[in-house]
């Protein structure tokens, strides 16, 4: 990466070289302002697209990734005794929403959320949000 960076400077530096070379050997025939800056895009524009298939080609691999996710533990799920409500709040909260915003997406009140929340902390042994979070997942029941 250090060297991709170093080469791209490199060569933008020996652009802005070139550029002003053909500023003073130019500056004569008074070119338009649109032209410096058409020659600066299309140079960074090639710049660009070689850079981009030199980065593209070194990070393909020949390994096989795998995103299979994990299957839900339905069975801990009622051992622990989640309702489907509680479970729901659950998925919420580990999507990021608010209180507030989890209340009005299931058409409860503020009060019941904060409710289900607090049950869903006794039910997985933690006092917080986040490690309920970490606690669902560490169980496969998210």
């Amino acid at each position: 990466m250090k060297k991709t960076i170093l080469i791209y400077g490199l060569v933008v530096a020996l652009l802005v070289v070139v550029l002003k070379v053909l500023e003073f050997k130019y500056f004569i025939r008074n070119l338009s302002v649109e032209v410096y800056i058409g020659v600066v895009a299309v140079l960074f524009v090639s710049l660009g697209i070689w850079l981009g298939g030199k980065v593209n080609v070194s990070k393909k691999t020949n390994e096989k990734v795998s995103f299979k996710t994990p299957e839900l533990n339905t069975d801990l799920v009622k051992k622990l005794g989640i309702s489907k409500r509680e479970y729901e709040v659950l998925k919420l909260i580990s999507t990021g929403y608010s209180n507030q915003e989890i209340a009005e997406k299931l058409f409860i009140s503020l009060s019941t959320v904060k409710t289900h929340s607090s049950n869903l902390f006794f039910k997985l042994d933690v006092k917080r949000r986040t490690q309920a979070i970490q606690r669902a997942k560490e169980l496969n029941i998210l």
